[in-house]
């Protein structure tokens, strides 16, 4: 199968699953990302201070419905999970519309479409439908049910890790805790599963963390205060399969190594890139003033600018294989510039060292190339001081990256270049 099947056909596997920020759909959701990769998975109970914050009591849901008098199901959790608010506690009663109305959430400029709603921290209930079922329903008394739990007992997250040539750490941080989203945040779940199958014997320590929204980066980053220490690099990944173009939001920093690498592997496609700020995914969490790691967010269509964002409209049919193969290549790439990313020193600086009797010009003869090939040997060997990465040439050169590198390589190679 090849990578935007496979990545698309888990996607419908995962969507319909009822997730929340705790729960028994994390944990099946994480059992099915564990058979793709190996997974560390960590239960912090309720209670546990994480921070600011206190990890809630674990919500669970069997079955909820709004029946009329015939007993017929005008609103269904069976048939979507989005029908029922997130953390609504449990309820059994029969009220009249006009009562029920105060409990309905629905779309009146989306009518045909469902919304997801969530109330984690406020004990309350609720369900959610489309404006066109609501109008459609009569007056009169109405069963309610929700069959759900609110009580002790954990938080989930899990992590894969491929372990590199040193321990410097490059995360890769999704959310886990949607339910029936496909492009928010399924999308980017399978994405980055095949994102680490494809790291064989990597130069940095590759982390993949797959937690819910907020409540799980903040609890990851209260639990691993030696980890947060060796991040070196980081992504958000989210919304990485609409058919938008991609855009990157820098981290914090502003001008952290990836933040660069990213507008570098970006420059030759449509993107965007937008300046950090303190609202969106779990950067927010890792950039936070205390952390302030160098952590990005990539995205295709950013979050709450596609009109299916947070709706039964984002469904799997939203979710294209091609771009989710296309959010994949831009990771690749970026990773690859990360791997490579070397600061060297000119071992001949005095006046430009003869390359045609080390047989470096002689190399380049009949390449296609050889005139790029050339001026970015002339670019490292001038800027190869200790201060500028190769990064920082193929910038300043305005040179794509590999040429750069091929160059350090064989300048290495000829004794000219030590790192």
């Amino acid at each position: 199968m090849q990578p935007g099947a496979r990545m698309h056909a888990l996607v419908r596997r995962l969507y319909p699953l009822c997730r929340s920020i705790t729960g028994d759909g994390v944990r099946a959701t994480l059992d099915i990302i564990g058979e793709q990769l190996p997974l560390t998975v960590h239960e912090v109970p309720t209670g546990t201070e994480v921070l600011d914050w206190t990890v809630p009591r674990e919500w669970n849901i069997r079955d909820a419905y709004v029946a009329d008098a015939t007993g017929r199901r005008v609103v269904d959790f069976r048939e979507s999970s989005l029908h029922v608010v997130g953390y609504s506690v449990p309820v059994h009663t029969t009220m009249p519309l006009a009562e029920l109305r105060g409990h309905l959430h629905t779309l009146p400029d989306q009518p045909s479409l469902v919304p997801y709603r969530t109330s984690y921290y406020a004990p309350t209930w609720g369900f959610c439908l489309a404006q066109d079922t609501l109008d459609a329903l009569p007056d009169g008394d109405y069963e309610v049910r929700i069959d759900s739990t609110l009580a002790d007992g954990h938080l989930t997250y899990a992590e894969h890790v491929v372990p590199g040539q040193v321990t410097d750490e490059v995360i890769v941080s999704c959310h886990v805790c949607h339910p029936a989203l496909a492009n928010d945040n399924m999308a980017a779940v399978a994405v980055a599963i095949e994102l680490a199958r494809g790291l064989v014997d990597p130069y940095h320590t590759y982390r993949f963390i797959f937690a819910p929204g907020t409540i799980g980066a903040i609890t990851w980053l209260a639990c691993n205060a030696e980890q947060v220490e060796k991040v070196a690099h980081g992504l958000v990944l989210a919304c990485a399969g609409d058919r938008g173009s991609l855009t990157y939001k820098r981290s914090r920093r502003g001008d952290a190594e990836i933040d660069r690498v990213l507008a570098h592997v970006l420059r030759d496609r449509p993107h965007e890139i937008r300046p950090f700020s303190p609202y969106g995914y779990d950067e927010r969490q890792y950039c936070s003033p205390g952390f302030n790691l160098g952590v990005g967010c990539l995205t295709r269509t950013p979050y709450a600018e596609y009109p299916e964002y947070h709706t039964s409209g984002d469904n799997p049919d939203l979710v294209a294989p091609d771009a989710m193969v296309d959010t994949l290549e831009v990771l690749r790439t970026a990773v690859s510039v990360l791997e490579r990313n070397r600061t060297y020193v000119n071992l001949s600086p005095y006046g430009e060292p003869q390359l045609g009797r080390r047989g470096l010009y002689d190399s380049l003869g009949g390449r296609s190339d050889a005139k790029q090939a050339q001026l970015a040997m002339l670019w490292v060997l001038s800027y190869s001081d200790g201060e500028h990465s190769l990064l920082d040439i193929a910038e300043r050169a305005g040179l794509p990256f590999d040429p750069v590198v091929a160059a350090a390589s064989a300048l290495h190679a000829a004794g000219l270049l030590k790192v």
